[in-house]
């Protein structure tokens, strides 16, 4: 059986990631269409102010297409928009490393300046954090579809009844403890 099979439609982690996704690329939506509207040169390296940030016409483009991805997500919600949070996050923070790396150069085609470098370390943290929630973590609940789907085996287990308590033991009614996590 598929992870996508075993999470439901209206799960409430599809929300966050619907929202993460639509949020964000509202933002770049925006940012993007205020660079295009402004009919900027499209490979210049100096690049113009827009909303704080250096921008360029490239820039702008790169904008709306990564915008279109994102809220393409969180039209399309669950584990797709899970994965394309986490990718376009991903993607952020290393353009962010790259462009940091051509700042001040002829090799600036998007015409970074420090302030979108640091927007790009913020942003892909956010949206690939927002792609994540409820995904990764150590402590996931057994309920978890992500969790049940790492640890089929225990996931069995603790959905079957549980077992007797030892005497002398304070386990809760209905707790089953689990090898590796506490009860």
């Amino acid at each position: 059986m598929k992870l996508h099979d075993e999470l439901p439609v209206d799960h409430r982690l599809s929300q966050v990631y619907r929202v993460g996704a639509g949020l964000c690329g509202t933002a770049l939506l925006v940012f993007g269409c205020l660079g295009l509207a402004d009919g900027l040169s499209f490979f210049s390296t100096d690049g113009e102010p827009i909303a704080g940030l250096s921008g360029n016409g490239l820039l702008s483009l790169v904008s709306v297409l990564v915008a279109a991805v994102l809220i393409a997500g969180a039209v399309i919600g669950g584990n797709t928009a899970s994965t394309v949070n986490i990718t376009v996050g991903t993607l952020f923070v290393l353009s962010g490393f790259a462009n940091l790396a051509v700042l001040d150069s002829s090799a600036n085609l998007l015409a970074f300046r420090i302030q979108n470098v640091l927007f790009s370390f913020v942003m892909g943290l956010v949206i690939a954090t927002f792609g994540m929630y409820g995904r990764v973590s150590g402590k996931l609940p057994y309920d978890n579809p992500y969790w049940r789907h790492r640890h089929p085996r225990p996931a069995d287990r603790a959905t079957a009844a549980p077992a007797p308590a030892l005497p002398g033991s304070a386990a809760l009614p209905g707790s089953a403890a689990l090898p590796g996590r506490p009860a």
